[in-house]
């Protein structure tokens, strides 16, 4: 039996989001499982380039059906994320909103956006709805390897709640309480991170911050915003938040952290951690659970499912490694499957999520490397893990593309860029060169999966700790040595390795142990600061090339950057993306007269605009042809050098935010 489930938007890449939808369905994905068990499963981010993309994941769905050999026509059934009712009323804001919508019955709209999007025919009744949280707690209950288990969804807010706790048995699942979105613990730290500088997503960053900051000094303030109630119930006084301007006036974007705003993220980071293990303490004792699941937004704070881990409160913890809303997509075809099948079993705890784009046979990957040759060199190793090691061991920081992707918000060997995890000063170098962003943030380490005890405390029983989603203490004896993972509290966010799961990953850190007598690597995406995780061989060329990474390994070759001037980019091609648009606005001046402006806007964040010369603006309208920029540049490059090196530069800049593409 094939199942397809899938999260995310109403509307196609090139379509604006009707502006009373917000930025619901956020994080689209698809998964395809046969007969219980997953085949692929990819975000749409990794395809559509937009990250934490709301718009319907068609990328993903093409991805799946052709990777797996299928036509949709052969799946059984098609399980989205919410609920009937829900997804009713998301139709109808729309229909306010969108002249073009003819519909407000669920499956009747899905059968015809699916037709728009694929031209095939599609049988309405196959597709099926999954409530939110359900969808959530399926996803971690069916890959926890527990036969019983206690599980909680806390997150932002799905169908006007904020979080489930369910108790599950075999493929059932049973709600036990239903936490109303004004108690989202999701909006609580969202709304005290708006006082840092941070908006929405950003959540895991003050994680980050906490442990830079002394949650004693503002325990007593944050301690009014909530109260803990009897019976694991609490409140939340979101109306007091206001009150941390008392503290001085909040951070804006890209202003210096002060010592307070670091007190701010810890007092936040211990009154979450409080909250949370009010409700499952109470939730333990009430059930006598020894086993807990977790997932929704709010389980990617390791931190917390660290100390969760840490505590003993539970004999096993599971967190799913997708426990954001991507992850719902998965949770809602188990969901479907074993409504459909309720005798099927499990499958055993989960190992893996490279479930993603392959990046193909050595000889695809060559050609692809080929079309960049003016770009890049590159060499065929001869023993890729050895070799890859010295480099690293040599003080190189390197991207590593191999395999199929990573299904979720990590980098777990596959699309990774790693480094040696011992110098310090490679956590600054990386963070301001590479990944260009925040210098407190810190990176993980991959360690062998043998080795695990000699450098970190994980509890005797759960020493496979394989998605990089609990924090855990580093030994003190072993801190000093791991300076660019350990954090400034002696923590670290670990990934364990198997040699079963990903040998190529392995050998590669067993290398660098035999050159180090360490084994372990600094592990970090493979992106910088505005984009999703490379997917692609095109997308790993484009980031190497525009990040200060030294070299990149994809499958087994080495690629190193070549000295180019900016005349060499003449021989590019010039794309926009489906989701880009350009703008000529004209407005009277302060001496009434007309202005001209020209923008670059997207079609799914209508605040976004980034103004372009009208120089620019005049080459990117003939962009999406088969010249290069030589020819889109030809009158300037006649007669005005100058003027065509500064387009260029112009056009690099935008390449590097990815608001263009540039292709061979």
């Amino acid at each position: 039996m094939l199942v397809l489930g899938f999260s995310g938007g109403f509307e196609l890449i090139s379509e604006e989001r009707p502006g009373n939808l917000g930025n619901a369905f956020h994080d689209a994905a698809c998964v395809l499982v046969e007969d219980g068990k997953v085949v692929c499963a990819i975000e749409e981010e990794r395809l559509n380039r937009i990250k934490h993309t709301s718009k319907f994941p068609l990328e993903s769905l093409h991805f799946c059906l052709k990777s797996h050999g299928v036509q949709l026509q052969d799946v059984d059934l098609i399980a989205f994320y919410s609920s009937m009712e829900y997804a009713q009323t998301s139709l109808k804001l729309m229909f306010l909103n969108n002249p073009q919508l003819t519909t407000i019955e669920p499956r009747i709209f899905f059968q015809n956006l699916f037709r728009r999007a694929l031209n095939c025919e599609i049988d309405e009744d196959k597709f099926c709805f999954v409530p939110h949280h359900y969808a959530h707690a399926m996803s971690a209950f069916a890959f926890s390897g527990y036969e019983s288990s206690l599980i909680t969804t806390f997150d932002g807010e799905g169908e006007n709640s904020s979080g489930m706790i369910f108790e599950g048995n075999g493929t059932i699942l049973k709600q036990i309480a239903d936490i109303p979105a004004s108690q989202s613990l999701g909006h609580f730290y969202w709304e005290i991170i708006t006082f840092l500088g941070y908006s929405e997503f950003d959540e895991y960053k003050v994680m980050g911050l906490a442990p830079y900051g002394n949650p004693e000094k503002n325990r007593d303030l944050f301690q009014t915003f909530y109260t803990l109630l009897p019976n694991g119930d609490y409140e939340i006084y979101g109306d007091r938040i206001i009150s941390l301007f008392d503290l001085g006036i909040p951070r804006r974007k890209g202003e210096p952290f002060t010592q307070t705003h670091k007190d701010i993220a810890a007092s936040l980071q211990e009154a979450l951690e409080d909250i949370v293990f009010h409700v499952i303490k109470h939730q333990k004792q009430e059930t006598k659970h020894k086993n807990l699941c977790l997932a929704g937004g709010v389980a990617h704070n390791c931190t917390l499912n660290g100390k969760v881990l840490r505590s003993g409160m539970f004999e096993n913890v599971f967190v799913q490694p997708a426990a954001h809303d991507a992850g719902c997509a998965l949770g809602s075809a188990l969901y479907a499957y074993y409504q459909a099948n309720p005798m099927a079993k499990k499958p055993s705890q989960l190992e893996h999520v490279y479930w993603g784009t392959d990046i193909g046979s050595s000889s695809s990957v060559l050609n692809q490397l080929m079309q960049w040759q003016d770009f890049i060199a590159f060499d065929k190793l001869d023993n890729v893990p050895e070799q890859t090691a010295k480099l690293l061991a040599s003080g190189y920081v390197v991207g590593w593309v191999q395999g199929r992707s990573e299904f979720g918000p990590r980098a777990l060997g596959n699309r990774s860029i790693i480094g040696d995890p011992r110098p310090e000063e490679n956590k600054t170098r990386i963070n301001k060169m590479i990944k260009k962003r925040e210098g407190y943030r810190p990176f993980a380490p991959s360690v062998l999966e043998e080795d695990v005890d000699e450098f970190f405390e994980v509890p005797h029983n759960q020493k496979k700790l394989p998605f990089m989603i609990f924090v855990v203490n580093v030994k003190e004896e072993k801190r000093q040595i791991l300076g660019a993972v350990t954090h400034v509290d002696g923590t670290a966010r670990i990934q364990t390795v198997s040699q079963k799961t990903n040998k190529k990953y392995w050998d590669l850190i067993n290398s660098f142990k035999q050159l180090t007598g360490v084994p372990i690597l600094l592990n970090t995406s493979f992106n910088n600061n505005v984009e999703s995780i490379v997917d692609s061989v095109e997308d790993t060329v484009v980031c190497f090339l525009t990040t200060g990474l030294d070299y990149t390994v994809v499958g087994n070759y080495l690629i190193r950057k070549k000295d180019v001037s900016w005349w060499n980019y003449m021989s590019l091609r010039l794309f926009l993306p489906l989701h880009i648009s350009l703008h000529q606005v004209k407005k009277f001046d302060s001496q009434e007269k007309f202005d001209k402006s020209f923008y670059i806007k997207n079609s799914y964040n209508q605040e976004f605009q980034q103004e372009v010369s009208a120089e620019v603006f005049d080459v990117l309208t003939l962009a999406n042809s088969e010249k290069t920029i030589e020819n889109l540049l030809n009158k300037y490059c006649e007669t005005e050098e100058g003027k065509a090196k500064d387009i260029i530069h112009d056009l690099m800049e935008l390449w590097s935010q990815r608001l263009i593409v540039l292709r061979p």
